[in-house]
């Protein structure tokens, strides 16, 4: 271990947390951005619109509005994984733990499996957006210079 820049210790009570930050997150910001999209247009919100899968869909605006915020939602989610997961290397599980659970809670509000294509599209995109965004992020910050001297500089 000495050898190594940061110790890897295994705590399951740390990453049983931040599956929990981050799929608090993911529902938060995505209920938000459902109200913000519904208020624009006059739509009363519904727990449909999180859970179902025939909202989703091109040929209605209220299905292109709601697609609209989920993807706006990746976006907020990879300023979460930014903020409270912080290793770029971790982005991706992460993100699919949440869009996994997502995936279990829609299946069983729906009583059955999702079988809409555009349901997958969008969660498939939103996946990868979040990943890739999320990473980004996490190793711009990752790979920031590390101030070694903090006193300032006296030229001999």
């Amino acid at each position: 271990m000495a050898g190594q820049f940061r110790s890897y210790a295994w705590d399951p009570v740390l990453i049983l947390s931040q599956i929990v930050l981050m799929q608090t997150v993911y529902y938060s910001s995505l209920g938000l951005w459902l109200a913000l999209v519904d208020s624009l247009v006059h739509n009363s919100p519904s727990l449909d619109q999180i859970f179902s899968y025939e909202v989703l869909g091109f040929s209605n605006p209220p299905g292109r509005l709601s697609m609209m915020a989920f993807i706006l939602n990746a976006l907020t989610c990879a300023l979460g994984l930014l903020y409270f997961i912080r290793r770029g290397k971790q982005c991706l599980d992460f993100t699919v733990t949440v869009h996994f659970f997502h995936l279990l809670g829609c299946w069983i509000y729906n009583a059955h499996f999702p079988t809409a294509l555009t349901w997958w599209l969008v969660h498939v995109v939103c996946t990868a957006l979040m990943a890739v965004i999320g990473e980004y992020l996490c190793m711009r910050t990752e790979l920031k210079e590390i101030p070694l001297n903090s006193a300032p500089k006296s030229s001999v």
